[in-house]
């Protein structure tokens, strides 16, 4: 009986591609060999190998701490425990300029297969196919290390839904449906494909700068070890580890609805950078995530959207011919959701271009279909706060396990590393991480209106949709 889990395959995934709220999954991973990758096992496994870790500031500014805003370092895992440990030896090491009490460090978004490609072994300690997603590991997965304050901008993904395994220490997630867009004052910059920021600092909210927010519905759940978060499509998120050490796996689930959000994603990439590519050289304004290589030509964007738009009508003729087999390349499976940040590849047929073509998983359960969500103790909502807490900041309530149960209501692959362009690195001591003090939209006092505020209104994820809805349009015609 002690094998026997509360979901099969197949109705585990009926719940992930038809919940349209976010939910935690239990007692679904107590046979995964995953449950013991905590940081001391995972610094055995790298053997000394180096990772590169985000520095920020644990003190609350108004202003978001987007990844240009921070600094970096690459150190071992056992450096970076020794550091979280307060350890002496750490006077010296890669993060002798960072006191532990101010400063955390997170190794997020790193690519499992290119973090553990000499251990392929290693991948199937990962079991997607729990969920009814057989074939998918640690290969399409990514991993997450960081120490206590570490925390991701909120942010929505542009593809896929989001399955979040909790291997050790507790994170707490604070997430937003996706008719709060507005009230989350959107933004593509810091700029990188597949993600739409908030300029809202969710930890600590700027009202006088961002009012709508308040009307904003925060679903705050803190999430334990052994325990999986379903991220629905589209819902923004910020997390935070509020553990010493927190380390997490997660795998983005590829939709039918990716087709056309890569259309809006090539069009947002296309304006993107027509227009900051256009400012005055001598403006400072970093744009570019460092997850991002460059900003790509008109001509290269432009070849990206067209193939885009393609697979997109590829897509649909498939669709409606019948069901189409996943796709293989090497005998290996092609998501799209895998795709979130891998660098683009330029050439007679690019790397990223070149899979748009090429069909995934489509198998998905219409919401007609889906009779009955049986939340219980195996799969527990994660409830919104109430309005009274909501107005209060999103610190103020968490849903944990025990809350949940009780009933109460207080309650990408990823981006390949190895792509990744520091355009904000410094590793000076006279100025870790505070050089990230300053915001791109214009203060108070300016009245003059940017390329940033521009940006915003263009790029907008509503004008955008309706751009690609017109694009799309004027192609089948």
């Amino acid at each position: 009986g002690a094998d026997i889990k509360p979901f099969t395959p197949e109705k585990a995934k009926e719940i992930v591609m038809s919940l349209q709220q976010p939910a935690v999954f239990c007692n679904m991973v107590d046979d995964w060999p995953a449950l013991h990758w905590n940081t001391k096992y995972l610094s055995a496994v790298l053997d000394g190998k180096k990772i590169q870790f985000r520095i920020g500031l644990k003190t609350l500014d108004l202003v978001p701490q987007f990844e240009t805003r921070c600094s970096y370092v690459e150190a071992t895992l056992q450096e970076f425990l020794a550091w979280s440990c307060g350890q002496p030896s750490c006077l010296s090491g890669p993060f002798s300029c960072y006191e532990y009490s101010k400063y955390w460090a997170y190794a997020d978004y790193k690519y499992i297969a290119k973090l553990f490609e000499d251990k392929a072994e290693v991948f199937q300690d990962i079991k997607w196919s729990d969920f009814g997603f057989p074939g998918r590991s640690g290969r399409e997965s990514t991993l997450w290390i960081g120490s206590e304050g570490a925390n991701t901008p909120c942010h929505l993904d542009s593809y896929g839904c989001n399955l979040v395994l909790q291997v050790q220490g507790r994170k707490r997630w604070h997430l937003f449906p996706p008719g709060d867009t507005s009230f989350l004052y959107p933004t593509r910059i810091p700029y990188e494909e597949s993600s739409i920021f908030s300029k809202v600092n969710i930890a600590n909210p700027d009202l006088k700068r961002f009012p709508e927010f308040k009307n904003a519905t925060a679903h705050v759940v803190t999430l334990s070890p052994g325990q999986i978060l379903l991220v629905p499509r589209h819902w923004w998120h910020y997390v935070e580890s509020i553990d010493p050490v927190t380390v997490s796996i997660n795998s983005w689930i590829e939709l039918d609805a990716d087709h056309e959000a890569r259309v809006e994603e090539a069009i947002t990439r296309t304006l993107v950078c027509a227009i900051k590519s256009a400012e005055n050289p001598s403006n400072a304004d970093v744009w570019l995530n460092p997850t991002e290589v460059e900003a790509t030509s008109h001509d290269i964007n432009l070849e990206y959207l067209n193939r885009a738009v393609s697979a997109y009508f590829k897509h649909r003729k498939a669709s409606v011919s019948e069901q189409v087999p996943p796709s293989t390349i090497g005998g290996e499976r092609v998501t799209s959701a895998s795709r979130k940040r891998r660098k683009r590849q330029v050439g007679p047929e690019p790397e990223g271009c070149k899979l748009l073509t090429h069909e995934a998983d489509h198998s998905t359960v219409k919401a007609e279909e889906f009779q009955e969500i049986p939340f219980g103790p195996h799969l527990i909502q994660v409830l919104p706060q109430s309005q009274e807490t909501s107005s209060m900041g999103a610190r103020a309530v968490e849903s944990d396990y025990r809350d949940l149960i009780q009933g109460n209501e207080g309650g990408h692959f990823g981006k390949l590393h190895c792509a990744r362009k520091q355009l904000v690195m410094s590793n000076d001591c006279e100025t870790p991480a505070n050089q990230m003090d300053s915001d791109s939209s214009p203060n108070a006092s300016q009245t003059a209106l940017s390329t940033n505020d521009l940006l915003d209104c263009l790029v907008n994820p509503h004008v955008i949709s309706l751009v690609a809805q017109l694009l799309l349009e004027r192609t089948r015609i």
